[in-house]
């Protein structure tokens, strides 16, 4: 496994992976930014400044990340919310099958190690509100808002 850190508007971004594909993109509020980006990384670096820099809204790099089979589905189903869209838990475990599911869907966004690239900011409370995220809230908010700013009116 290869890692790599990077500078974001979010913090340290901590990246590892290998030829089989990136297994954790983290972020982190502080550390050392690497010299040098190990080449199997280089790619999925490229994309991510792409993203923080407007200029890309999906990531096409290969992922491998690690978790149980029913992580893996919802991280699956994240992967199919559309850039600069929201999904509640309730509607990503009705799309998933069970809507009792509920709070193993919450559980399993939780524990996604590929920030950003499986859009876990992009789940919201069902009445809208901003809930739970590992990387903090502000960072949710910023997300959701960079992929989906809102333009101001012209009043006069």
């Amino acid at each position: 496994m290869e890692t790599a850190y990077i500078k974001t508007p979010l913090g340290i971004a901590k990246i590892v992976g290998d030829e089989d594909g990136v297994s954790v993109i983290s972020v982190l509020d502080e550390g050392i930014i690497s010299e040098t980006i190990p080449s199997i990384l280089k790619e999925t670096v490229s994309q991510l400044n792409d993203y923080f820099e407007g200029k890309r809204i999906d990531f096409t790099f290969k992922l491998n990340p690690f978790g149980t089979e029913f992580q893996q589905k919802v991280w699956k189903g994240l992967l199919e919310i559309p850039f600069g869209k929201t999904m509640s838990y309730l509607e990503l475990s009705k799309k998933l099958g069970d809507v009792k599911a509920i709070r193993a869907v919450a559980s399993a966004n939780g524990k996604n190690p590929l920030w950003i690239v499986v859009p876990c900011h992009r789940v919201i409370g069902t009445d809208g509100s901003l809930t739970g995220y590992a990387g903090g809230l502000w960072r949710k908010k910023w997300l959701l808002e960079h992929e989906n700013p809102s333009t101001q009116q012209i009043l006069f």
